[in-house]
């Protein structure tokens, strides 16, 4: 199925970070439109097969499991290679690969901090970067990458994790407008603050939001050939606002 064509109607999807409750959701609103067979990638073998039956128990005809940790990068075209193989290839990829780690400026948690960049950055970049080049050797798909606005214009009330998702976002951005001519369509998504494990106990920001609500504007883009959404979608106006900011004023916004 060419990209250019399928929109939200490929069948067969992978999961990269195959326990994100947010890329779940999104499975799971693909599966309204019609059954689809997935593939979830990662680290905790028995998360992803309970994640696994219960896809199958929403009506997933097929649901099978490959085991990686986003700091493997030697092994991320194997696992990769290996999810693409059971499905007899993919059509959606998505990318839900991040830890919060850390809020705040300088780190106390150095270790902490680096695992934050490792993972983010370099270990989703790999799977990214592996994702793509599967989708153009099979002629073309759609990759969702899930990003963050914290992307936009990282903070000193984020430092680490806005730093790390700009390079994610940024890598994503470009191999975008690049595979766009090999038909495999990229879609940055940034949400805000979502209501998640992650966040659990956290103060929620300003526009906070749902995973079944980025679930349906992934949808959206996806059907509408977008190449970056932001929940709610009037986070990109804000985040304008933000762009335009002096940083001698930025500097005084502490979270």
């Amino acid at each position: 199925m060419s990209a250019e064509s399928a929109g939200s109607n490929g069948k067969r999807v992978i999961v990269l970070g195959g326990t994100s409750e947010i890329a779940l959701e999104i499975v799971r609103e693909l599966q309204r439109r019609g059954p689809r067979e997935v593939a979830l990638v990662g680290r905790d073998p028995e998360a992803l097969a309970r994640a696994a039956q219960a896809l199958h128990s929403d009506g997933a005809p097929a649901a099978v499991t490959v085991q990686v940790d986003a700091l493997q990068t030697d092994r991320h075209a194997e696992a990769v290679g290996e999810a693409f193989e059971r499905l007899g290839g993919a059509d959606i990829v998505i990318l839900a690969v991040g830890v919060l780690g850390e809020r705040g400026g300088m780190p106390s948690d150095v270790a902490g901090a680096l695992q934050v960049l490792e993972v983010n950055a370099v270990g989703a970049g790999s799977l990214l970067i592996q994702a793509g080049r599967r989708l153009r050797e099979a002629g073309g798909g759609a990759l969702v990458v899930l990003s963050s606005v914290a992307a936009e214009r990282p903070r000193r009330g984020n430092a680490v994790y806005g730093a790390s998702k700009a390079g994610i976002d940024s890598l994503a951005q470009a191999l975008g407008d690049d595979l766009r001519e090999e038909n495999v369509r990229v879609l940055v998504v940034r949400p805000g603050f979502v209501h998640t494990r992650m966040t659990e106990g956290l103060q929620a920001a300003p526009l906070a939001t749902t995973p079944q609500a980025v679930a349906r504007a992934v949808v959206d883009g996806l059907d509408r050939d977008a190449h970056t959404v932001w929940v709610p979608r009037s986070l990109r106006w804000l985040m304008l606002v933000v762009r335009m900011l002096p940083r001698r004023i930025l500097r005084r916004i502490k979270q």
